[in-house]
């Protein structure tokens, strides 16, 4: 069928959504596609090669059967299970002593708790469990009364002449009330304490595993006092909310509070920790190996890493459903370091789109030092996944209750009685700054200004709900609110009158049945929020007009944005552009606006809630089984490697100096060896057996400040220009013989890149000249060092025998035949080929690509593979030619210590159980 009717009809879509099949696979495609995510990932070498094959399998094309995900990822030993984790169950509740609780759907997230419904239904392949906090627990009698569907005659509407106790509205913002049996509903404090024993916790936990959408465990959230108690007092219930939605969540929105103390903050971010705390004691109480544990939002950004922490090969995905902002804003957070570490422990993570993932990745690069890529992060021996997944609703229930209930074309029938001849704009958000309600109110009174040709001819209907959110509802008089009542007052006094009120204002929630008329009934949608996450307001308009095609105004900030293609795109600080764009919508032809509809429906419909909750879980599913196991360097087996330690009489160790003995600095003079490193090292180059090397990229001042003390410890600087034995305080230059005529060019390539680079700097060695942009922006120093090198490859290194060589933010240029390869091939071949001369223990380890000739050097040797330890230190997921991995320098100085034996026998069980 068409989206308009008459001639000019346009074909699309049936004006039924399709229901989207629950399975676990991509469809079917051409050849050329790869026809599941298990083959996609099969071929893929590389994070961003993986991101690249799973996208082909994309498509509008047939779904394939249901199958079980336990079938096509064998090697990941699935359960079946699912954890889902978010901040609230899906239920608001109301406390009777020794009766039932009062469990009343819980307003707002409907497109997540939908999802989790979904996955709970028979038909998936998932035993679905969701873990919740209970909520703010009132009284029952202080729960707000739900409201029902109107008595026939009425919208059930009221304006914002009606008496809110939440904040007093101006009586001028709205004309008389349309009827007086609505009653708006009044927050409560959530200070109140509630008294409860164990049989009513017991309770509720078995009401909720009889409730519809699947199993429900809740996390009950109290003091640690009254951990071991049967009867526990519930106090200040609000105070788990605070630091995620006073901190959190106006930083993530681009707000910042006025400094303070910082008092309050600190209790608030004691409490966070402890409710991500609850969760992890509440999931691990449930999980199984095998299980798969899936994180939602920003109250738990703690989460994952406790659980990895807890169980280090849980299979655990997180997904934020709000903007991530930029490193400028992040930084701006105390507890940034923290918030990003906690996240990281997830194997994947989502965000809405793509500039919150690209913002997330810059932080972790920018604050926590780490590699990271548009397709993922390396961190702490591991690959994180980041990817877009933008969420949808379930269209097949919208349209399925906006075009099924005759109570909904009563209503209809009503509204459009109620404004005769006048085009009906409606806006429909919560009372947060974020929304962007008085952006809105403002534009629309430039629009009246700009175009009295629509005065009386165009109503704006503004239903403006209460905020969940803590740090709004503490918004000291009101100023949100009265704003936006003066602002109602203001346009209708200037363009109202006694037969026209151009906005009506209702500061109330809506029934399902008024949601849904106003979406259907309107002529115009209006959002203009200045800062959001997935907005789900508009894909349900778009639903909602498969056959008025009103055409929908969205504001660029939303999630909702760049999927919605078909929408007319505004900045809603741009209060002209905005009152332009209304009038555009207003003077549509009927041919666009069903093309615009056309497009947008095809989006709702087809990327819906369940669409978006199986990419998520194939793309987990998938880089689970490819990063498990396919390419990922093996963690160093200690055991294996004492017993060769234990039963070698010669012995060779080889160590890089930064990165692998000390962690990498900005300041490269400040990366100075701990007292724990001298003696560790100390220790073992006092064993005969032992020829203990260091083979570093610094040059001999350095290694002789600070290791040279050591007489019994080979040096090797510059990368294998000078050499000093054991037992010697003489060095030996190797590259005397060279000509050196290449540095001045170098330098004054070094030089000019300095001079554009802010924080870069030149460290001149005596045979190799080496270029810093540690201290420099992380993303442009790496543009820049590229460029250099380019430079660089184009003119001296095709004039002298030179190469250049990328390090960890540094850039280095150097005689060709120096670098620690010929170092370690002169090591080992010092002792001699014969039967019996070659050393019986090698450990090699090196954390960068100048180690790497090191590995390379021993790996063409004819030495046994089971005498030779070649280990990198840093991620498993790195590419590398070392047969083994630790993740970071204080790994390497346990591991030497477990061979000198300073560690007690539990802590040796620890140390060679990789713990």
């Amino acid at each position: 069928m068409s989206v308009v009717e008459g001639p000019k009809a346009i074909a699309t879509e049936p004006s039924h959504p399709q229901s989207v099949p629950s399975s676990y696979f991509a469809p079917n495609g051409s050849e050329a596609a790869p026809d599941s995510p298990t083959k996609a990932a099969s071929g893929s070498r590389s994070s961003a090669e993986l991101l690249r094959r799973l996208s082909l399998v994309v498509g509008d094309r047939p779904a394939t059967p249901t199958l079980d995900p336990r079938d096509a990822y064998p090697a990941l030993h699935l359960t079946g299970r699912i954890i889902s984790a978010t901040f609230c169950i899906p239920h608001s509740l109301g406390f009777r002593s020794g009766r039932d609780w009062d469990v009343r759907p819980r307003r707002g997230t409907s497109a997540l708790f939908d999802s989790f419904t979904h996955l709970s239904e028979p038909g998936t392949a998932w035993d679905h469990t969701l873990v919740g906090w209970t909520g703010e627990i009132k009284p029952s009698e202080e729960l707000p009364t739900l409201r029902r569907s109107p008595s026939k005659g009425s919208t059930n509407l009221k304006s914002s002449t009606s008496k809110v106790k939440s904040a007093p509205l101006n009586s001028l913002s709205a004309p008389v009330p349309l009827d007086g049996t609505s009653r708006s509903p009044t927050p409560q404090p959530h200070g109140d304490r509630i008294r409860l024993t164990g049989n009513d916790r017991e309770r509720l936990e078995q009401q909720l595993r009889r409730e519809k959408g699947g199993k429900i465990v809740p996390v009950w959230l109290m003091d640690r006092s009254e951990d071991h108690k049967d009867d526990v007092v519930l106090k200040d219930q609000g105070r788990w909310r605070r630091y995620a939605e006073h901190e959190l969540y106006t930083l993530f929105h681009y707000k910042q509070h006025e400094p303070t103390d910082g008092r309050a903050e600190c209790r608030w971010w004691a409490d966070y920790c402890q409710m991500n705390q609850r969760f992890a004691d509440k999931i691990l109480g449930i999980y199984r190996p095998g299980d798969i544990v899936w994180v939602h939002d920003y109250h738990l950004l703690l989460l994952p890493s406790i659980l990895r922490q807890r169980v280090p090969n849980i299979y655990l995905g997180f997904f934020l459903h709000i903007p991530f902002p930029s490193s400028e804003f992040l930084k701006c957070l105390s507890r940034r370091k923290e918030i990003l570490t906690g996240v990281l422990g997830a194997n994947m993570i989502g965000f809405q789109t793509f500039s919150y993932s690209r913002h997330f990745s810059s932080c972790c690069t920018r604050i926590l030092g780490f590699d990271a890529s548009s397709a993922g992060v390396d961190a702490y021996g591991a690959h994180i996944a980041v990817d877009v997944f933008p969420i949808g609703v379930d269209a097949v229930a919208c349209a399925n209750i906006a075009y099924g209930n005759h109570l909904i074309d009563e209503k209809i029938e009503r509204i459009r009685a109620q404004y005769p001849g006048q085009k009906i704009i409606v806006g429909r958000d919560r009372l947060d700054t974020v929304r962007g309600v008085a952006q809105k109110l403002q534009a629309f009174e430039k629009f009246l200004e700009r175009h009295p040709e629509w005065r009386g001819k165009v109503v704006l209907i503004q239903v403006t709900s209460p905020t969940s959110i803590e740090e709004e509802k503490e918004d000291e008089g009101h100023k949100m609110a009265n704003k936006i009542s003066n602002l109602v007052a203001k346009i209708n006094g200037l363009y109202g009158g006694l037969e026209y009120t151009p906005v009506f204002h209702f500061p109330q929630y809506l029934s399902q049945e008024e949601y849904f008329a106003l979406l259907r009934v309107a002529d115009v949608g209006l959002i203009t929020s200045v800062r959001d996450g997935m907005n789900t307001t508009s894909l349900e308009y778009v639903v909602c007009q498969r056959d008025n095609h009103g055409p929908l105004i969205l504001s660029e900030f939303s999630g909702t944005a760049g999927s919605l293609t078909g929408a007319i795109h505004i900045n809603p600080w741009d209060l002209i552009g905005v009152a332009e764009a209304i009038h555009k919508a207003l003077i549509m032809p009927a041919e666009e606006k069903a093309n615009q509809e056309r497009i947008s429906y095809r989006h709702a419909t087809t990327n819906t809630v369940q669409l978006w909750q199986k990419t998520y879980l194939t793309r987990l599913l998938a880089n689970l089984a490819s990063f498990n196991q396919s390419f990922a360097t093996p963690a160093l087996d200690r055991t294996l490697l004492l017993n060769q330690y234990r039963q070698a009489e010669k012995r060779l160790f080889m160590f890089d100096y930064d990165g692998t003995l000390t962690p990498i600095v900005k300041d490269p003079q400040a990366a100075i060896p701990t007292d724990r490193v001298i003696r560790t090292i100390k220790t073992l180059a006092r064993d005969k057996r032992n020829a203990v090397w260091i083979i570093s990229g610094r040059d001999q001042a350095f290694l002789d400040e600070w290791m040279g003390h050591i007489s019994e410890l080979g040096l090797s600087a510059e990368h294998g220009s000078f050499i000093r034995h054991p037992e010697t305080d003489e060095w030996e230059n190797l590259t005397e013989k060279f000509d050196m005529g290449w540095q001045k060019e170098v330098m004054e390539i070094f030089q000019h890149y300095t001079d554009q680079t802010q924080g870069s700097f030149i460290e001149r060695k005596r045979i190799a000249l080496t270029w810093h942009y540690r201290r420099s922006d992380p993303e442009y120093g790496a543009f820049q060092a590229r460029e250099c090198k380019k430079h660089l490859e184009n003119t001296v290194g095709k004039k002298w025998d030179v190469e250049v060589m990328s390090g960890k933010a540094n850039l280095e240029v150097r005689p060709t035949f120096v670098n620690k390869g010929e170092i370690a091939k002169r090591l080992v071949a010092g002792y001699g080929a014969e039967k019996g001369e070659p050393p019986e223990f090698i450990l090699c380890l090196g954390d960068d690509n100048t180690d790497e000739d090191m590995f390379r050097a021993l790996r063409a040797t004819n030495l046994p593979q089971s005498h030779v330890f070649s280990v990198t230190v840093g991620a498993s997921s790195k590419q590398t030619l070392a047969s083994w991995h630790l993740l970071e320098p204080a790994d390497v100085i346990a591991t030497v210590a477990l061979l000198n034996g300073n560690v007690s026998g539990s802590n040796a069980e620890a140390i060679v159980a990789g713990l």
